[in-house]
């Protein structure tokens, strides 16, 4: 939905050149902004760095990524679909991350254990859980993942029903 929502908002696409490519197929003349693993993007508001991720990409020629943003004094890891991974750690290591949005659906992503596992690595200090209950086959319990996780991983989760906003503290 990216593509429409850019055209409708006029926001900008940050994302590696397959994928704009793709958008701008879809929904013409979009403000787009081509990066690729490990560049890191200044825009008026702050910085993105896009890191790996492990994941089909859905797209030829395309790859997985997540994004790491610096926005308002708060750095946001934002996970995308993604498989637990080792590396986890070194972006963890590289940005203190306050936010970790981090997939729990299980079946296509990590589920809630790997999720856990991934909050430790990263050393966030929150977590939001997303890519869950929009299908059976993902279905999960994000009040055992809160439980899950704030015990093992030390974290904070906040749970967001879809279309409700949370304030970052």
């Amino acid at each position: 939905d990216a593509p429409s929502i850019a055209k409708r908002t006029g926001a900008g696409v940050v994302a590696i050149p397959e994928v704009l490519d793709l958008c701008t197929g879809q929904a013409g003349d979009l403000t787009v902004y081509p990066m690729n693993l490990g560049g890191t993007l200044e825009l008026p508001f702050g910085s993105v760095r896009m890191v790996p991720a492990q994941h089909s990409s859905g797209v030829a020629g395309g790859i997985a990524c997540g994004y790491v943003v610096r926005i308002g004094g708060r750095v946001i890891y934002f996970a995308g679909d993604t498989s637990l991974f080792g590396d986890m750690r070194l972006i963890g290591e590289r940005d203190h991350i306050d936010y970790a949005i981090l997939p729990i659906g299980d079946n296509y992503t990590m589920g809630p254990e790997d999720a856990a596992r991934a909050a430790s690595l990263l050393g966030a200090a929150h977590v939001i859980p997303i890519h869950y209950n929009t299908w059976p086959v993902i279905s999960q319990d994000a009040a055992k993942f809160k439980e899950l996780a704030e015990r093992e991983a030390g974290v904070s989760v906040h749970i967001a029903a879809p279309g409700e906003t949370l304030e970052l503290a």
